[in-house]
């Protein structure tokens, strides 16, 4: 008998969701990498739309800590929401991903913090038997050491940890997929060698 496909890393648009978390202006001087993190936001919100998937931003306590920063467009995020909870699964988002997206199988995480915020939301999805796929150049943290480390226990419990042009490709699948031109253009960025390269120094020294 076959395996379950996204059980092993495959993608499939309708059964997906993507989740932007707490990526607040006031973190920026704090979070390393804040503006790569921007960058790949933006692009995942963008290919939302040619996939037609829907995104799901969070906020942490926007009262004491501002916004999504402005430098993200979440005008098309099918929710932007208030909370408390470090985890972005919180029972307002539990609703809504059973309305939007009643056969949801996987879900794609990015945002900050990695080794708090992300984490959290990880174990959450994985207890509800949901795959998830976080993307290493779309979270990070203050520290580099806690996101490097987050990153190794994410893939230790079960998480697909890769990049955003992985994902959308998996997405992809086929060249014939009327969505290709438009996701090509989004993959023209590189991931930044510096993120990657301070990722592996992390996990070798660590």
């Amino acid at each position: 008998m076959a395996r379950n496909i996204v059980k092993l890393g495959a993608l499939e648009a309708q059964r997906t969701a993507f989740l932007l978390c707490d990526v607040q202006e006031t973190f920026r001087p704090h979070v390393k990498h804040f503006g790569e993190v921007v960058n790949v936001a933006n692009k995942m919100m963008e290919a939302a739309k040619h996939f037609k998937i829907p995104v799901y931003v969070s906020e942490q306590y926007p009262k004491g800590l501002g916004h999504t920063t402005k430098d993200i467009d979440v005008c098309n995020a099918a929710l932007v929401y208030e909370k408390t909870k470090f985890s972005m699964y919180t029972p307002e988002l539990q609703e809504r991903l059973k309305k939007d997206v009643p056969a949801l199988e996987t879900v794609v995480l990015f945002g900050i913090e990695a080794h708090v915020c992300i984490e959290q939301t990880v174990i959450d999805l994985l207890n509800e038997n949901i795959s998830v796929h976080v993307l290493a150049d779309g979270v990070s943290s203050r520290s580099l050491m806690d996101r490097g480390l987050a990153l190794q226990r994410l893939q230790t419990i079960g998480c697909f940890v890769g990049t955003s042009e992985n994902v959308l490709f998996k997405l992809l699948k086929d060249k014939n997929n009327p969505a290709f031109k438009q996701i090509s253009k989004l993959n023209v960025a590189p991931t930044p060698d510096e993120f990657g390269a301070q990722t592996l120094e992390n996990k070798l020294h660590y």
